[in-house]
């Protein structure tokens, strides 16, 4: 606890000498205007622990994994340890406890993803993008049972035609917007393609690549009066990753003791994942104090994931004076065999409802059907070989006989359940004046009961804010309540194969300190965030991480606690663009069968990043972003199906540096006339980004290997991409 003292001594100083009460005299009125803490927009949210973050930002950022994510990873409690992949990891919190939402309609990522390289692109289109909201916990009782955080997108409708586009060396996108002269019908569609081969061919490695990517989305709007709309979003997207590897050499250890490993492969993998979603809604308004949504939607996912790779293995040393190789070396082998399908159908309805009897005032409800269907085929298996022997060794027989062969694992499973899900909540939003200062509180909570394994769930929420009459501008936030990771395919299935139906959903009590302060520095405005917050949790399922999947033990047999601190310096370093800095100290801990507490696989410690724009006085039209990531390495946690309290092995720290360079010949805010062909664009731009500008090797995993000699096993880093330049072309009709 002893590093949380830094940046409490910068914020003390801040809160003392900000407490200064304004001279002008205030009078007590019964008639209270509105109490404005946020413009309204589209995507309107009661929030607190709300972070708004700009579409036109989101598509500027250099970012392999996309434009929302990759502009997430910068903020202070978002932790990722690669580039290749729009997961993310909120205050030690894994990749499935986050939610995503387009439009309040809640989105899934495929399940078998198991390396970064195969996710391809996010769900999010930035092009569609019109106002995200996020919360890295704390959120409100109409966000689901997620123990982390809530990301919540809304599209866009164009006002006009349009027609927009993208062209790189690693894919493509094209948008077409449609609006009638009355507006009462638009539509946006979009379609993108990716092949990340170029990026991926920057590995240390001799394999080849042939990852294809594409999708397509539409959002279809029908004004049928000021009072009723109706709405659709439909999604298609089909990955494909095939993999041939053929050698790899790595060089790790330290310097007392460097290990080489040299790999031969054999064989390939085949993956593949279709995802499909509709969503229609209804909008009813009969009044300024009444709004009605009716939700129904269909999402279908369907996953392959096929791989047989035999691989050889050489294992060295090296004399640490002399650097040269050793006569003693180990030499094994490993065959990885997969023929896993995944069949995933949820589809529903939900009924939401606002009350507002005054603009200060917000009452919500809201009901959810969900009937799912879950399909699961897994034949999954590993066979070590080392010294003519396979790992684990079978006991010899005395009596001649060579024993059984034995696995270093097999999964195998046909579980198909049919489920239902059913969530209803309720929250209250009120806005007030306690003396001279401002008061907002949002309290509710939410129920829900999953079929399968019979369990109802309870989560009472909330949240409250208070902004104090000082000279200063601050606002001060208390948020928390109990937090449910309701257990899904992920979650229910065992190191077996098998569907667990016992389980329980995991549970995180949180609280949540906060406070904003804007100021003017240079004459511009800046705004200074510090959170601190606290998880206690229980009927933890643990995990082990693989490389970007988490396999779950199937059991509720864990304890766990979390802590951390999170500050962002937000503002405009550069007048008229925002730019912000973060920084974050962080720990997560569990107790697996009382064993004691040991880090989880996600224990983020001290991160920091930063995200700058900039342009040239001279040449505004010459514009620079770059991102910057520091982030202590994770523990990598423990091979599959070993002790983790045997394992505790922490990657190294991960380390990048994205710069996006553009060059804007035509911009909208330039009012110019243009003439013949160039008076058809509304935009155009032209960029140079480079990945990894440092060409730091980061390692995302480790593939352990066993020493059959010393029967150790080794922690082989898996290694992420090196530098890369892409050029980019951007225009819009």
């Amino acid at each position: 606890m002893k590093k949380l003292v830094l940046p409490l001594s910068l914020i003390v100083p801040v809160l003392i000498f900000s407490q200064h009460r304004k001279k002008d005299t205030v009078t007590k009125v019964t008639d209270i205007e509105e109490v404005v803490f946020q413009k309204k927009t589209t995507g309107r949210t009661n929030d607190l622990t709300n972070v708004k973050i700009s579409a036109k930002e989101a598509k500027a950022v250099a970012s392999i994994s996309g434009g929302i994510e990759g502009l997430l990873k910068t903020l202070p409690s978002v932790n990722s340890n690669t580039e290749l992949s729009s997961q993310y990891m909120v205050r030690g919190g894994n990749y499935d406890e986050n939610l995503i939402y387009i439009n309040d309609i809640e989105i899934y990522r495929p399940f078998l993803v198991r390396n970064s390289q195969q996710e391809g692109m996010s769900i999010i289109n930035p092009d569609m993008v019109s106002t995200v909201n996020f919360s890295a916990g704390g959120f409100e009782p109409k966000y689901g049972d997620k123990m982390s955080s809530a990301l919540n997108i809304y599209y866009r409708e164009p006002e006009k035609f349009e027609l927009s586009g993208e062209a790189s060396l690693i894919g493509g996108r094209l948008t077409t917007g449609l609006a009638s002269k009355n507006k009462k019908l638009t539509a946006l569609f979009s379609g993108r393609y990716r092949n990340t081969n170029l990026v991926l061919n920057t590995l240390n490695e001799d394999t080849d690549f042939n990852p294809t990517y594409w999708d397509f989305q539409s959002y279809i709007n029908y004004h049928v009066n000021d009072k009723f709309s109706m709405s659709f979003i439909g999604y298609y997207s089909k990955n494909d990753y095939e993999m041939v590897p053929k050698a790899k050499d790595v060089t790790f250890g330290t310097l007392q003791q460097p290990i080489n490993v040299y790999i031969n492969y054999y064989g390939q993998e085949k993956d593949q994942y279709k995802n499909m979603m509709g969503t229609f809604s209804m909008n009813y308004k009969p009044s300024d104090k009444w709004r009605l949504t009716l939700d129904s939607f269909a999402y279908q996912n369907r996953e392959k994931e096929y791989y047989s790779i035999q691989s050889g293995y050489k294992l060295q040393t090296f004399d640490p004076i002399t650097k040269d190789p050793l006569p003693s070396f180990d030499a094994g082998a490993q065959i990885d065999h997969a023929r896993n399908d995944l069949f995933v159908r949820t589809y529903g309805t939900q009924f939401r409802a606002r009350f507002s009897p005054n603009s200060n005032t917000d009452i919500e409800v809201g009901f959810k059907y969900e009937k799912e269907n879950l399909k699961d085929l897994t034949n999954e298996w590993k066979l070590v070989d080392s010294a003519g022997y396979s790992l684990p060794r079978p006991i010899v027989d005395p009596r001649g006989g060579t024993g059984d062969l034995k696995l270093a694992y097999y999964i195998a499973g046909a579980n198909n359940i049919e489920p239902t899900r059913l969530s209803a909540y309720a929250q209250y939003s009120q806005k007030f004046y306690w003396g001279t200062s401002k008061v907002f509180i949002n309290a509710g909570a939410r129920v829900a009961n999953w079929s399968f394994n019979k369990e109802t769930i309870f989560s009472p929420r909330f949240q409250f804010a208070i902004k104090p009459d000082w000279e200063s501008d601050m606002l001060f936030k208390v948020s928390g309540g109990i937090y449910y990771q309701a257990p899904f395919y992920k979650e229910i299935k065992d190191l077996d194969g098998n569907f667990n139906s016992n389980i329980k959903s995991q549970r995180s009590i949180q609280l949540i300190l906060a406070n904003d302060y804007e100021f003017q520095m240079y004459d511009r405005p800046f705004k200074l965030t510090t959170e601190l917050y606290y998880k206690k949790m229980d009927n933890l399922i643990p995990y082990y991480m693989d490389n970007v999947r988490i396999r779950y033990s199937g059991q509720n047999n864990a304890t766990g606690y979390a802590y951390g601190i999170d500050t962002r310096l937000f503002g405009e370093f550069v007048p008229g663009v925002d730019s912000w800095l973060s920084a974050s100290y962080a720990r997560v801990f569990e107790n697996i069968d009382g064993q004691g507490n040991i880090p989880r696989p996600t224990d983020q410690r001290f991160r920091f990043a930063m995200f700058y724009q900039d342009y040239m006085p001279r040449f505004p039209s010459m514009r620079v972003n770059l991102t910057l990531v520091y982030a202590m390495g994770l523990p990598n946690g423990a091979p599959v199906f070993t002790n983790p309290y045997q394992y505790q092995s922490t990657l190294p720290a991960y380390k990048r540096v994205d710069l996006g360079l553009s060059k804007v010949f035509i911009d909208p805010k330039d009012k110019k006339k243009r003439y013949g062909f160039w008076g058809n664009f509304e935009e155009l731009t032209l960029g140079v980004q480079v990945f990894n500008a440092f060409n730091i090797n980061n390692t995302v995993a480790n593939q352990w290997i066993t020493d059959y000699n010393s029967n150790v096993m080794y922690p082989v880093p898996v290694r992420l991409t090196g530098r890369f330049f892409n050029v980019k072309l951007e225009f819009k009709l």
